[in-house]
Parts: structure tokens; C-alpha cells; sequence
């Protein structure tokens, strides 16, 4: 049986009002990037897929992330919106009937 939820973690943007060139997602917190923390609350809710968009500093956020095999990525390779970046993670997404 599959979970009936799928998570989405919008990793994508730059962050730029961080002033850092690092990627937002990739800044530490208690010792773990702020995406680890993200990630793993949302690994409480068991979902049936765990799909993280990536773009900005996304070869450096899947590196920090080499050991999750449980993540699906999604790229947004440009940086569109919050709508966009959603849109990246659709055909990962088991929607159970709900788009044709």
C-alpha cells in the first residue's frame, strides 16, 4: 500500500536578503543544513514520495544531500515564482486521479 501523501520542499530560490553566495537552504542550524531540519520533519509523515525542487547552488544542495536515497529532485532551472517551482515537482507527484 502507498502512503497517500507526497511531500514537496521548494529548495529552489537564492535567498539573496541572506547576503551569502551559499544556497539559503544550505545554511546551518544547530549543526545541520536549515533543508535537514525540513527534511526531516517531513520524513515524520511517511510520505509515499519526498520530491525536493532544487535551482540555485543545486549541484552543491544535492551533494550535502548525497546519502538521502529516499529524495526525488525536481530542477527548476530558472527561478520563476513559487507556481513554477511547484510545477517542476508535478510529474513526480502521485496524484491519484486528480489531473488527467
Amino acid at each position: 500500500m502507498s502512503a497517500l501523501l507526497d511531500v514537496v520542499v521548494l529548495a529552489a530560490g537564492q535567498g539573496k536578503r541572506m547576503y551569502s553566495k551559499m544556497p539559503k537552504v544550505l545554511h546551518r542550524l544547530a549543526g545541520k543544513p536549515l533543508l535537514g531540519h525540513v527534511l526531516d520533519t517531513a520524513r515524520q509523515l511517511q510520505p509515499g514520495k519526498l520530491v525536493v525542487v532544487y535551482g540555485h547552488g543545486g549541484k552543491q544542495v544535492q551533494e550535502e544531500l548525497l546519502g538521502s536515497t529516499d529524495l526525488t529532485w525536481a530542477h527548476q532551472a530558472e527561478q520563476l515564482g513559487t507556481g513554477h517551482a511547484l510545477a517542476q515537482a508535478l510529474p513526480h507527484l502521485q496524484l491519484l486521479g486528480l489531473v488527467a
